[in-house]
C-alpha cells in the first residue's frame, strides 16, 4: 500500500484558502441570503465564500498528487513594508487625499524588495498615482478628494 505524501507548501495554502472560505460562509449566513433572482446582503459573499472553499480543497487534492519544493525563509522584509502599506492608507487617505497618500503607500510597498532602487522606487510610484488618477478620478468620476485638508495652505488674512 502506498503512503500518502503531502506537498507541504501546496497543503497549507489549501488548508488555508479552505479554512477562510468555511469562515466567511459561516459569516455570511448571519446576513439575510435571498435568492438568485432576489439577492439579499449575504449571497454574493456566500457564493465568493463557497468558490473559496472548492478552490482551496482542490489545492488540498493537487497537494497529494505532486512533490513540491519545501518552505523557503519567511520573506520578513517584505512583510515589514507590504503589510502597513494599505494601512497607512486607509488613515491617511481623508487628511492628505488621494494623491499623496497612495504615493506614499506605494513608495513604501516599493521597499518590499531590497534590490529597489530610490530613483526607481519614486518613479513607479509616480506613475502607480498618475495611472490611479487617471482610472478612478477621471476616467470612473469617482468623487473623492485628490488633495484633501492636510495639505492645503491657509490663506492669508483667513481666520
Amino acid at each position: 500500500m502506498k503512503s500518502i505524501s503531502f506537498d507541504t507548501t501546496n497543503a497549507l495554502c489549501g488548508g488555508l484558502l479552505t479554512a477562510v472560505g468555511l469562515f466567511f460562509a459561516w459569516q455570511a449566513f448571519n446576513l439575510e441570503l435571498g435568492t438568485a433572482f432576489r439577492m439579499g446582503p449575504g449571497y454574493f459573499p456566500l457564493v465568493l465564500a463557497v468558490i473559496l472553499t472548492l478552490l482551496g480543497i482542490v489545492i488540498l487534492v493537487q497537494s497529494t498528487r505532486v512533490q513540491g519544493e519545501p518552505i523557503g525563509a519567511i520573506a520578513v522584509r517584505g512583510m515589514l513594508f507590504i503589510l502597513p502599506a494599505p494601512i497607512f492608507f486607509g488613515l491617511t487617505v481623508r487628511g492628505l487625499g488621494f494623491v499623496p497618500s497612495l504615493f506614499f503607500t506605494a513608495l513604501i510597498a516599493c521597499f518590499a524588495s531590497g534590490r529597489m532602487k530610490p530613483l526607481t522606487a519614486i518613479a513607479l510610484s509616480l506613475a502607480l498615482t498618475a495611472f490611479s488618477v487617471a482610472v478612478f478620478s477621471y476616467g470612473l468620476g469617482l468623487p473623492f478628494q485628490r488633495f484633501g485638508p492636510w495639505t492645503q495652505y491657509p490663506v492669508l488674512g483667513e481666520g
